[in-house]
């Protein structure tokens, strides 16, 4: 059996700051259409979008928060590989 591989690490910051500005951008996108919305039922999907972006604000913050923890650990651990590397196994 083979060792399990060490966890992908993405640019989760980019990620959700990316989503975050996709939710904002399709708020203000509806927002022309609004009457034809409620006239119709739907008023809630632009205010989803809204809730979205709100969400996606939270979650940048805490995955800015996670980055920096990590950083920090990994620098009061010295000696060890940096966040990616893998030590060869013999």
């Amino acid at each position: 059996m083979r060792e399990a591989p060490a966890p992908l690490e993405a640019n989760d910051v980019a990620t959700v700051t990316v989503g975050t500005v996709v939710w904002f951008a399709l708020f203000v996108l509806q927002l022309p259409f609004y009457g034809w919305y409620a006239d119709h039922g739907h008023a809630w999907i632009i205010w989803t979008c809204l809730a979205g972006g709100g969400l996606g604000l939270i979650g940048l913050w805490y995955v800015r928060a996670r980055r920096d923890a990590i950083a920090r650990a990994a620098a009061e651990r010295p000696g060890e590989p940096e966040h990616g590397e893998h030590a060869e196994h013999a």
